[in-house]
């Protein structure tokens, strides 16, 4: 029998190219390749790309020129490029690093069995359409490998909101839900091999209207839906818009058990002039007031939210504004990040901030989430938490897991396994962690 051919997947950016990367790593398994850790072993390289960080494209082609050597040693060696970097630069990637074999969208990865069938007989492989086929049906079912205990799901693509910073609507096409009984048939799959905890995946999952039997679904009917598979124990779900949190929506985080208290929901800014020239679609006082009625839905819930700073034509004023939000949601997480432009983008044409304000902004913005961060998470000290233990930790005897609140949690000299759900006092608070006791 013939050794099995080796595949290196480097996944880059979000939640959803991690659950992408995995399905890509399934397709070409019925084609013998079996995934390594090291490029240095592998028969086929493959860079799932993200396109949301800066310079994104020119991260991918440094990438790409450290194989060169490896490519010199191996001339049968093919690499390939997937994702989103993909789909926005498509020929021009195999034009300026020719060691490229093969390109591949993101909603094109289930047709890489014949790119790689190109690619063996000697031809340059290119597919960056948006096929009408179904990509999760066209690929084979997952393994019945045994699981950890969370996964991702995705159970929604694209976007339809066209922010004027945003790529995703050009690199992942317009909004496209799956349907109810095919997320339900893949979560009641993940379940039998071991995993507890589901997270929902969408570029706007909270905009989900999949085909359900009477019509379409809402994420609040599949969660509902989801709530009555034994052996799930949690659902989450990333990344929502505040145009989609629907009154249901909001109403599941206070009945539904198995919806953890944790929502991820991005603002971007504070100044209703700044959101305005992003295209959001909302204001600073319809988030607040969005936030308000979620808290009373659910007094606890831990609030999420990602910010941009130094936007075209923003001013001490506007960020000021940002500052002034962030004080009054108090976010346990946020993701700050300073704005640089993306070609074919709106703001891209736009005024542009100078880099030290924008950079003295982000600085400011950051620390004042790190101290809502630390007190939120030091305030869990003494209480008792329920948490899903995932793998061991740094130390010996030590396992690490997650509470309801996605706090990492650390608990050293107890009997657990991974997939262990348990109650955790919580008695100290780390840099970046919490330490328990198993009660």
């Amino acid at each position: 029998m013939s050794e099995p051919k080796k595949l290196y997947i480097k996944t880059y950016g979000c939640q959803m190219n991690v659950y992408d990367s995995e399905r890509m790593s399934e397709a070409l398994g019925g084609q013998g390749y079996v995934e390594t850790q090291s490029p240095e072993d592998a028969d086929m390289i493959l860079l799932n790309t993200c396109h949301i960080r800066e310079k994104a494209a020119e991260k991918v082609y440094s990438e790409l020129g450290r194989f060169k050597g490896l490519k010199a040693e191996k001339p049968d060696l093919k690499i390939g490029v997937a994702g989103c970097v993909a789909q926005a630069e498509g020929e021009e990637i195999m034009r300026r690093q020719p060691l490229v074999d093969l390109v591949v969208g993101p909603q094109s990865y289930h047709r890489l069995p014949e790119l790689e069938a190109k690619t063996r007989a000697g031809e340059k492989a290119l597919d960056t359409d948006f096929p009408e086929e179904d990509k999760f049906e066209k690929l084979k079912n997952r393994p019945k490998a045994k699981r950890g205990p969370t996964a991702f799901l995705t159970v929604q693509e694209g976007c339809d909101k066209f922010c004027a910073f945003c790529v995703v609507p050009y690199t992942r096409g317009a909004e496209v839900s799956r349907p109810a009984d095919r997320i339900l048939r893949e979560a009641q799959d993940l379940v039998e091999r071991g995993v507890r905890e589901i997270t929902l995946l969408g570029q706007n999952v909270n905009a989900y209207h999949g085909a359900g039997p009477d019509g379409d679904m809402t994420l609040a009917g599949l969660i509902w839906e989801l709530n009555k598979i034994d052996g799930l124990e949690r659902i989450r779900f990333t990344t929502s818009h505040p145009n989609d949190m629907t009154d249901d929506l909001i109403e599941a985080h206070g009945t539904c058990e198995k919806l953890m208290p944790y929502l991820h929901l991005p603002v971007q800014s504070g100044s209703d002039k700044i959101l305005k020239r992003m295209n959001r679609s909302h204001t600073a006082e319809s988030y607040l007031r969005l936030i308000e009625r979620i808290r009373e839905a659910r007094p606890d819930i831990l609030m999420s939210g990602d910010f941009i700073v130094g936007f075209p034509e923003e001013t001490e004023e506007d960020f000021q504004a940002t500052l002034d939000l962030v004080e009054q949601v108090r976010y346990g997480y946020a993701y700050s990040f300073k704005y640089s432009t993306r070609p074919g983008t709106p703001a891209a044409e736009r005024p542009q901030v100078d880099p030290q304000e924008a950079d003295d902004r982000l600085q400011r913005l950051q620390a004042l989430i790190t101290r809502h961060q630390r007190e939120i998470q030091d305030a869990m000290v003494g209480r008792t938490v329920r948490v899903l233990f995932e793998k061991p930790g740094r130390l010996a005897g030590q396992m690490v897991g997650k509470s309801e609140y996605l706090h990492a949690v650390h608990v050293s000299g107890a009997d657990l396994s991974a997939g262990d759900l348990r109650n955790v006092r919580i008695k100290a608070s780390g840099a970046n962690s919490l330490a328990g006791e198993v009660l």
